[in-house]
């Protein structure tokens, strides 16, 4: 089933939405509302339309096209009434994001779920996907979409959870201090899990502990007698314990490999596509394959496993849940490239970047196999935010870069690993990833597993989509038969 949208009874009724949102309601609405949307591209039949201000763009002109794409109702401002299509649908209420907020609240107030709250500076929407899939094996779970984890995207999610939902796991995310109080506030979670602390966002930080306290405000959401899973091989550790217990959380379970980690790894066979593990979560031996590959999947995997036992599921469920781990768009999608004198693998990590995540996705490309005359290659754009370090930073890249034989960079900051690189390893420097897209793609050939990262301003996502393009998989076989 489509999270947030039920075959068994309708999402909401407009008389439930009228009564969450103190609003008025006019027209003939749908009787049935079974999703909620905020943007009219994806809107379906018989969904409730918020017409939402934004920075670039204001929903009140989308109205028509919600209603003409089937909405059971459009919710719009009190003022913004009389200029709405006569006859149209409408909740009319005071301030459309704050609706939407009270319908979040709403969801989340009507619900006998356990609740999940995930949030971390790496490894968020990977671990939120393998939390659904865990407690998904064991009853009915709603999850947020994407990386819907920001003031519009957690009541988003929240309202578009299922009062029927067994569990509902949310993602919630920041570049500011202050940004997760308020989020948290809506989800109400049972149990608080962190993934790990990092350099992330540093340009709007004093400092790493300044982000470690900033994640911390997590805790305070969390519901009486609920419980925090925290990274017990990251420095921070420490801090993030003692803000949980400061907030009243006295169950707090760590996880990793250090002494003491109450979801400790035992053993770990990391391969190119996935890994198996054996872990001790809570007391409670257990074997697992992770459908990903990578140390950084199978840590957060404990986490996973630990929050499910938390929440109240079954363990031995959960951990056969996580074979069925596929990675999210642009977290190591792999994608075959019919290349000259063969095939070329390309993996996809252009969602975002910074040195963990960097180091963790160059980890994996050591794992992959080149096959034949083809080489490792690692194709990096600049990672963003790390305010007057950057460089530092950037530079600090070419001992983790050693799993590839080359390397092709894009960006101004990436500059500073390229003049690290030594020469041998230097595939090409360019100031932006359009300028390097025909230097890299005249060097690809058959056996080539090819990594592309970047932050998303550095625009290696489109780099990606220019490659696919470029190589299709339809002419591999033709490839393929010219090197033979």
């Amino acid at each position: 089933m489509e999270a947030g949208r039920s075959t068994v009874s309708p999402l909401w009724t407009p008389e439930a939405l009228a009564q969450a949102t103190d609003g008025t309601l006019s027209g003939t609405p749908g009787p049935a509302i079974g999703g909620v949307s905020i943007d009219t591209r994806t809107l379906r039949p018989d969904d409730v339309f918020f017409a939402i201000r934004g920075e670039n763009s204001d929903g009140h002109a989308y109205v028509p096209t919600a209603q003409q794409r089937g909405a059971a109702l459009s919710v719009v401002e009190r003022g913004q009434v009389g200029d709405m299509p006569q006859g149209a649908a409408l909740l009319a209420v005071d301030d459309v994001l704050g609706a939407l907020e009270a319908v979040g609240r709403a969801a989340r107030a009507r619900t006998g779920a356990r609740i999940v709250g995930i949030t971390g500076s790496v490894g968020k929407t990977t671990t939120k996907e393998a939390l659904a899939l865990a407690l998904g094996a064991d009853g009915p779970t709603h999850a947020s979409a994407a990386s819907y984890n920001n003031h519009w995207g957690v009541p988003l999610s929240l309202a578009r959870m299922p009062q029927a939902s067994a569990y509902g796991v949310f993602e919630l995310g920041m570049n500011h201090p202050g940004e997760i109080t308020p989020l948290v506030a809506m989800v109400r979670p049972h149990v608080a899990v962190i993934t790990t602390i990092e350099p992330v966002h540093i340009a709007q930080f004093d400092s790493v502990e300044a982000i470690a306290d900033a994640k911390a405000e997590i805790f305070t959401g969390v519901e009486p007698g609920g419980a925090a899973v925290l990274n017990r091989d990251n420095p921070h550790y420490a801090r993030l314990a003692a803000a949980a217990k400061a907030a009243g959380i006295t169950t707090i379970i760590g996880f990793g490999e250090a002494e003491g980690a109450d979801a400790r790894l035992s053993c770990v066979k990391l391969q190119p596509h996935m890994s198996t593990a054996i872990a001790d979560i809570m007391g409670e031996s257990v074997s697992f394959k992770v459908g990903l590959p990578g140390r950084h999947i199978v840590q957060n995997a404990l986490a996973v496993l630990a929050a499910a036992k938390l929440a109240g599921a079954d363990l031995c469920l959960a951990a056969l849940a996580l074979s069925a781990l596929g990675p999210p768009p642009g977290r190591g999608v792999r994608t075959a490239l019919g290349v000259k004198g063969g095939a070329a693998t390309l993996i996809d990590e252009s969602y975002n970047a910074n040195p963990a995540s960097m180091r963790a996705a160059l980890a994996v490309l050591g794992t992959t196999p080149a096959t034949g005359r083809g080489r490792r290659i690692a194709v990096l754009g600049d990672m963003l935010e790390l305010g007057t370090r950057g460089e530092e930073m950037h530079r600090d890249l070419a001992p983790a870069t050693a799993s590839a034989e080359l390397v092709f960079c894009a960006g101004p900051l990436m500059r500073a690993l390229w003049e690290a690189l030594p020469e041998n390893r230097r595939g090409a420097w360019a100031p932006d990833a359009v300028a390097l897209l025909p230097l890299l793609a005249e060097r690809l050939r058959g056996g080539d597993a090819v990594m592309v990262k970047g932050s998303n301003g550095s625009r290696m996502g489109p780099l990606v989509r220019a490659l696919i393009e470029r190589f299709p998989a339809a002419s591999l076989a033709e490839a393929t038969e010219s090197s033979e």
